[in-house]
């Protein structure tokens, strides 16, 4: 049986005729040059300066030979600089290809070798940890530094800005189901259309003030500066976040509008009853987000307790912005499902499970072999997640096929932990599972079946997360939680381990 669900037609918005993200901007800086963008601690970009900055940059980078349709990778933190870095390279219609800073060998490599990436920008020595090493380590080409300084040149030397916005310019990365990342291809259009979904469904005006306590390399990068150009307003930018240190930036910049995921929403929470009935951000009156499942309660206990509106949506590396939860949405809608789509969108059930169309939608993956499996017949991307529409067109998530755990709104791939960990000489046998948490949307939870004659003193889980440290494993994707039992419980056929039973079973511990 499918159901299919389309938004409501006929709105008519400035901007979202914008052909590329250059032209957005452009827009954009000619309609409101000295309207402050970004803003960092006691520094700040207006529209115009953003735009011209930009422009200098790419002129900077066209001197070290970046042209049209060169790929350039950048792992960067969440600076002024790096959306400079950014725009610069829309501007020459560069392919970009974003690395989250916590990505190390294993990831970075990857990445750089699929994409094919001429150039590679890093941050050199960030928090701890030597980009520049890993660069060479990884035999990386055009290494350049691109933290507080760019690349600088004449704009005059630059040839005429891309006039399409179709072609491939993007490429996300994207753990899924495998043990390596997918190489998410994206357009400027595709990114435009996920961007005006976010910004038409919040109702947002030019007074607000947003954030970015996320890494501008996630896909929600581009999806919030979007929303920024279209409607002139700025964000405030989090290189480090961490509560409470982070609430200071909040109060300072008068932050209207904050949020990111259901763990952001916990941590507002766990600083709001500190001092219960005194709003821990007094400027706040909305908190909005996606990338992890939210719990009823969680809505409920922000509007509660926090006396300010909670929104959240569905989205994906493939669909940066799929469906958004609208402050004029009933009660029961926001807590209980994941928002409409926008206009363009279609949702599809089928059988269950979640599929779409629309320009939001990605124009495949770097592997064809993954490209060809992710579409059907008729063109809807399958999300692998299982979900029913209601009567008024809301989407409610119920479940995923996909073997893959949503942590503080990060893909994590079980294959890849559990292959790993495998190898270790006492693991006789592993499932890792996601269990839901409250603070991260779910939590990474390895399930071991020892070899005999191991002791159960020997798993330990600081033991387990040193060896996957010295594997390369991502710091995000360490278990937060370790089991061990005698058996793994398995089906009587092919004797696959049935984790739907693991989840059951320890649901309800640590975390």
């Amino acid at each position: 049986m499918n159901d299919t669900a389309h938004a409501a037609p006929g709105s008519a918005h400035a901007l979202d005729s914008a052909r590329t993200l250059w032209d957005l901007l452009a827009r954009r800086a000619a309609l409101s040059p000295d309207r402050p963008v970004l803003l960092q601690d006691d520094r700040s970009l207006t529209f115009g300066e953003l735009h011209d900055r930009a422009e200098r940059v790419a002129a900077g980078l066209h001197d070290l030979g970046v042209r049209p349709g060169t790929v350039v990778a950048w792992q960067l933190p969440t600076r002024l600089e790096t959306a400079v870095l950014s725009f610069a390279l829309t501007r020459l219609g560069a392919v970009q290809s974003p690395v989250i800073p916590f990505y190390r060998d294993r990831e970075v490599g990857f990445a750089l070798r699929e994409s094919k990436a001429e150039f590679f920008a890093v941050p050199g020595v960030w928090r701890g940890f030597d980009y520049g090493d890993m660069a060479r380590r990884l035999g990386a080409k055009g290494v350049f530094e691109a933290y507080d300084d760019l690349p600088d040149g004449d704009p005059a030397v630059l040839p005429a800005p891309p006039a399409e916005g179709e072609s491939v310019r993007w490429i996300y990365w994207t753990s899924g189901t495998t043990s390596d990342p997918k190489g998410v291809l994206h357009t400027d259009r595709s990114l435009i259309a996920g961007g005006s979904c976010l910004a038409h469904a919040l109702h947002l005006s030019e007074h607000d003030v947003g954030s970015m306590a996320f890494p501008y390399a996630h896909i929600a990068g581009p999806d919030y500066t979007v929303m920024l150009l279209l409607y002139g307003f700025p964000a405030v930018m989090f290189e480090q976040f961490a509560l409470p240190d982070a609430l200071e930036g909040y109060r300072r910049h008068g932050v209207t509008v904050a949020g990111g995921s259901t763990a952001f929403y916990s941590m507002f929470l766990v600083e709001q009853r500190k001092q219960p009935g005194v709003p821990v951000i007094p400027s706040l009156r909305l908190l909005a987000g996606g990338g992890a499942p939210k719990p009823p309660e969680v809505y409920h206990a922000v509007v509660r307790e926090m006396g300010v509106q909670l929104t959240h949506g569905y989205g994906m590396t493939e669909v940066p912005m799929i469906t958004m939860g609208s402050p004029d949405d009933t009660v029961e809608n926001l807590a209980t499902t994941e928002g409409r789509p926008p206009e363009g969108m279609e949702i599809r059930v089928v059988d269950g499970e979640v599929r779409l169309r629309g320009e939001a939608v990605c124009r495949g993956y770097l592997d064809p072999a993954q490209t060809a499996a992710a579409f059907d017949e008729e063109g809807f991307l399958r999300t692998g997640d299982l979900g029913l529409l209601t009567g008024s067109g809301h989407l409610v998530l119920t479940g995923r096929l996909k073997d893959v755990i949503i942590r503080k709104g990060e893909n994590v791939s079980a294959k890849e932990i559990e292959d790993l960990l495998a190898a270790h000489p006492v693991v006789g046998d592993v499932a890792v599972i996601g269990l839901p948490d409250a603070e991260r949307g779910e939590r990474v939870c390895a399930v071991i079946e020892r070899t005999p004659g191991a002791e159960t003193a020997e798993l330990t889980l600081a033991a387990l997360t040193s060896y996957l440290r010295a594997q390369g494993l991502s710091v995000h994707k360490l278990p937060e939680q370790l089991e061990v039992v005698d058996a793994l419980p398995r089906n009587e056929t092919l004797r696959k381990v049935l984790k739907y039973k693991l989840r059951e079973r320890f649901s309800g511990a640590g975390g």
